[in-house]
């Protein structure tokens, strides 16, 4: 039987003959089954060590192809060596990798859904293997991901699918932990807001699995509720982004990507997946089911989760109001793919929260407000996602096409109180609803050359807000039409550079039903240079966005609005530098960054505030130490920013949609697995400092300390069952995260997060 060997340097590895696929597999099988634990991961690779290097990110634009020929464009560019026999590969298709990642990563991605998958051999050499099959599951080593790309600057942060799995988030907040430069207002997820550098993100171009999103419904909301059960991987461009991560894309973008059948299944066959995790603090139990298959180009998924729960107790010991448990989440996902490789894929997301909140959302309690006033109100919310994509699985270097039709719809509905009439004391109430919306779609080609890629497209959207009550309607529209180029090369061995062009038209409708229409250019240069390769890395970028007039809240829309000339386009400009070194597992990273918004939309109910505006300043700079070994890692990082509003600094009221103060913000984070135990365990511990960078007559915001544990087993004689501990705010602090609204007005209680928790959580898949 012919071997086959990839190799750009002097050390080969070859698996040849059915006897040798034979032992590699039973080697696999044998030490699956013995007990090899790390977090529990639908990743096909086992890495026996990490090589020298391994750990180094690079930028990735290796399209789907054959997987012969994608094996041999990773060796050329990362300089591994891969042996593999002709019969494993011959007739399979690579899946494709994009965007900044280790070797090691950007091999998991290709081999995915291949039945392929792979072992170390030794310094930068893998041998290729088939797919386990049945319950026999390989486990990737604990990993944590905060890379940085050639195509944006040094801001690009990718959480993967290992560092889901190692978080188990139940949130936003607990998705972006160990981030510094991310922060996440709120403890309720329905009015979570994500914040990058401080800039709120309805000034980032917002997409799930490709699909825009248009959220700006209700100030004491959260803009983008997600279930983080759904969630495959989680990338956010801070500050310069491509040109083809969307329009709009101000001060950077954030991509959700949900999973997919290949997350659970290597080949052809069905299976089930659950999980329930029970949360001590509030008595919510949260259950996660799945069922998948795949046959012969076929594909299918569908997921649910259900929560329910009662109020939650903050470290000060009382339990806060509006804080239950209430929410049903849902993805269906189906594909066909042809054996000539075009690839259909069409999917359905919703996630439903109905549960009695704060009567703003988002703030605890305010004093002074009138007696009949509840302290609660129930709110419902409901987002709903439909993406339909097209690719080609068996592309050629000039033809790598891409297709997506999608519509995404956010619906908020809580009552509207009205004063008692006469000697009652009893307020009456009538229904407010809000809705956004958003159809959009974008067709794109990414030619390939031996330096590295280039992507054209054009894309557009309408994206539609209105309000309604029994009082009034009021309703804002605005369509834009884009064309993008963005090209990523790698021009010389030590040099990686991104370059990108858009130009939008947009046409603006106000409530009056008037129109504007206006056009404008973004641009982005960024780029990485190995100062010493292997070792050090420089990296810089810039940007200029254009994002054409944002669209109002809707809960403050005024059907009377004067919009007299009408709103100015907002502009953004970004630029961020930094040095990353790497010796021997250990990294070093650090970054300053700047972003500034000019004339971004900041309406309020008024008939003359349809057009305010306002410039924010974010700037600052992030620090990084970290360390990793074959079965952990430790990782600690400082950041220390700066966010002002018109020349003041910023302040969450003024800051509405726009950005939050910030200040400075230190994560310590780390996990390790102790194979012969079955045993993973990690903890992460956050500090925020005092802020007293606020304007006059405002108080300063008091910092806090809070630290969170977790164990895992997976049980030798059940493979595909885990069984998990996490404590929660471990020494039950009483705080609001630094970006939850208010906590400079001294008529505000912020919204705390929860005090002390133990989460019990047991999965299997089968």
């Amino acid at each position: 039987m012919e071997g086959r060997t990839v190799s750009t340097g002097k050390f080969l590895v070859c698996a040849r003959g059915t006897a040798a696929r034979h032992l590699i597999l039973a080697l696999m099988t044998t030490t699956a089954l013995g007990g090899v634990l790390a977090l529990p991961s639908p990743s096909l690779a086992q890495q026996a060590a990490p090589a020298p290097g391994a750990a180094q990110t690079m930028a990735f634009a290796l399209p789907a192809q054959s997987l012969p020929a994608a094996l041999d464009a990773f060796a050329r560019q990362t300089g591994w060596q891969i042996g593999y026999s002709a019969d494993l590969a011959a007739g399979r298709s690579s899946r494709p990798v994009s965007g900044s990642m280790t070797p090691a990563q950007a091999l998991d991605t290709l081999l995915s859904g291949t039945g392929v998958g792979y072992r170390t051999t030794g310094t930068g050499s893998a041998t290729l293997v088939p797919a386990p099959t049945g319950d026999v599951t390989m486990l990737a080593p604990v990993s944590v991901t905060a890379s940085t790309s050639a195509g944006s600057g040094s801001g690009n942060i990718t959480i993967t699918r290992e560092d889901l799995e190692r978080k188990n988030p139940s949130d936003l907040r607990d998705v972006f932990s160990g981030e510094p430069t991310i922060r996440v207002g709120s403890s309720v997820p329905m009015s979570q807001k994500v914040y990058v550098n401080g800039v709120e993100e309805t000034n980032l171009a917002v997409t799930i699995d490709g699909s825009r999103q248009n959220n700006k419904v209700f100030h004491h909301n959260g803009t983008t509720l997600i279930d983080p059960a759904l969630l495959k991987v989680a990338r956010v461009d801070a500050g310069v982004a491509p040109a083809d991560a969307g329009p709009g894309a101000l001060a950077g973008s954030i991509a959700y990507e949900t999973k997919d059948a290949s997350d659970f299944l290597a080949s052809d066959g069905v299976g089930a997946f659950g999980k329930t995790t029970f949360n001590t603090n509030g008595s919510g139990l949260t259950t996660n089911l799945a069922g998948f298959g795949r046959h012969q180009g076929l594909e299918a998924l569908g997921t649910v989760t259900y929560g329910k729960g009662g109020k939650y107790t903050a470290g000060n010991g009382r339990k806060v109001d509006g804080t239950e448990t209430d929410v049903v989440s849902g993805l269906g996902k189906a594909a066909v793919q042809t054996e000539s490789g075009h690839r259909f894929q069409a999917s359905y997301e919703r996630v439903y929260d109905d549960a009695p909140r704060p009567f703003r959302a988002n703030i605890g309690s305010l004093a002074g407000r009138p007696a009949w006033e509840p302290r609660v109100r129930d709110y419902s919310l409901d987002r709903q996602n439909m993406v339909f994509t097209y690719t080609d699985a068996l592309p050629t270097e000039l033809w790598n096409p891409k297709l997506v039709l999608a519509y995404g719809r956010t619906d908020v509905e809580t009552p509207i109180f009205t004063r008692p009439v006469g000697s009652s004391t009893v307020p009456g109430s009538y229904p407010g609803k809000g809705a956004t919306s958003s159809f959009n779609g974008k067709l794109e080609n990414t030619f390939g050359f031996r330096i590295g890629t280039v992507t054209t497209g054009t894309d557009f959207y309408v994206d539609r807000a209105n309000y309604r009550d029994r009082t009034m309607t009021a309703t804002e529209r605005a369509r834009n039409n884009g064309l993008y180029g963005q090209a990523r090369l790698e021009p010389m061995e030590r040099l990686r550079l991104s370059f990108g062009l858009r130009g939008d038209r947009q046409t603006f409708e106000g409530t009056t039903g008037r129109e504007w229409t206006n056009h404008g250019l973004s641009h982005n240069l960024s780029g990485e240079f190995d100062l010493l390769p292997r070792y050090l890395t420089a990296k810089a970028g810039v940007s200029r966005g254009w994002g054409g007039v944002q669209l109002a809240e809707n809960y403050i829309m005024n059907p009377a609005w004067n919009y007299g000339a009408g709103p100015r386009p907002v502009t953004a400009y970004n630029s961020t530098a930094g040095l990353e070194a790497r010796y021997e597992g250990f990294t070093a990273e650090g970054r300053i960054f700047r972003t500034k918004l000019d004339d971004a939309r900041a309406a309020r109910f008024a008939a003359t505030s349809a057009t305010l505006a306002r410039d924010v300043r974010s700037e600052g700079y992030e620090l990084g130490l970290g360390y990793a070994w074959t079965n952990g890692f430790i990782r600690a990082k400082y950041a220390d920013i700066d966010v002002k509003i018109d020349g003041l600094p910023a302040d969450s009221d003024t800051g509405t949609y726009l950005a939050t103060p910030i200040g400075q913000v230190f994560t310590v984070g780390g996990a390790h697995t102790v194979q012969s135990w079955n045993l993973t365990f990690g903890a992460d511990v956050e500090f925020v400092l005092d802020y007293d960078k606020v304007q006059a007559g405002q108080r300063p915001l008091k910092g806090y300390q809070t630290a969170n544990l977790f164990v895992e087993h997976r049980l030798p004689e059940h493979a595909n069952l885990a069984l998990r501990l996490d404590v929660r705010n471990l020494f039950d602090e009483t705080y609001a995260d630094r970006a939850t609204y208010g906590q400079e007005f001294g008529t505000v209680t912020p919204l705390y997060q929860p005090g002390r928790a133990f989460l019990l959580s047991a999965s299997a898949q089968f």
